[in-house]
């Protein structure tokens, strides 16, 4: 490879979810702070959309987005611990062992955080998720209940998130922000790996778009 090529990792609508999820996110935030449920519940369907769309991306996304490349094995944690533990820090294709367990820990409580507010109601009734008239008052109000600690969760593990990148730039001169902004990192951080660049199918957007579109307007037409 020569010296200098920049490779593209992240293709382009991950990392558009990607910001897109952390924008949502702080909004729905402050908009249950300040109680503005309906742009709340609006903004909370898109999250829908989106999570739903990266669950079909991690089956039909190019490499780095599939989920079938994800290092899950004790094997490879292992080793990547322990060279980190050494000091060594060598840049993966796509997500590290260490990042691929943050992002299913976040996509997990995420899942959570979306699928409790859909079926939430708080205490006076009035305020409700729209498939809230699914279940009785005191299953949306057990799942409000889940719904507020499953956010302190996800905060918590967007911290050990955040704090990880910092670990990485400080310590192994790696910046991890700078590729999902752009989709590049430079090709000898791969060393002599035969690698192919993450460019989409336009066929397998579509399809995965329409998937998350029909499972905002299932969810919508449901309740």
């Amino acid at each position: 490879m020569a010296k200098g090529n920049r490779i593209l990792v992240w293709d382009g609508a991950l990392r558009l979810f990607h910001w897109s999820t952390v924008l949502l996110v702080v909004a729905m935030w402050w908009s249950a702070e300040n109680h503005m449920m309906d742009w709340h519940r609006r903004m909370g369907m898109i999250l829908v959309g989106l999570v739903t769309f990266r669950l079909a991306w991690g089956l039909l996304g190019p490499r780095t987005a599939r989920f079938t490349s994800w290092q899950l094995g004790p094997g490879a944690m292992l080793g990547y611990l322990k060279s980190l533990k050494h000091g060594v820090h060598k840049p993966s294709f796509g997500h590290n062992p260490i990042g691929t367990l943050s992002v299913i820990a976040m996509l997990a409580a995420l899942c959570v955080q979306l699928g409790t507010g859909l079926f939430a109601v708080d205490v006076d009734g009035l305020e409700s998720g729209p498939l809230s008239t699914l279940v009785s008052f005191e299953a949306g109000r057990q799942a409000a209940e889940i719904h507020e600690i499953s956010f302190n969760a996800l905060v918590a593990l967007i911290g050990l998130h955040v704090a990880a990148v910092a670990v990485y730039l400080i310590f192994f001169k790696d910046n991890l922000v700078r590729p999902m902004v752009t989709g590049r990192r430079a090709s000898e951080d791969f060393g002599d790996v035969s690698l192919s660049d993450a460019k989409l199918s336009w066929l397998r957007l579509a399809i995965a778009v329409a998937v998350a579109l029909a499972a905002m307007w299932g969810i919508s037409n449901a309740g």
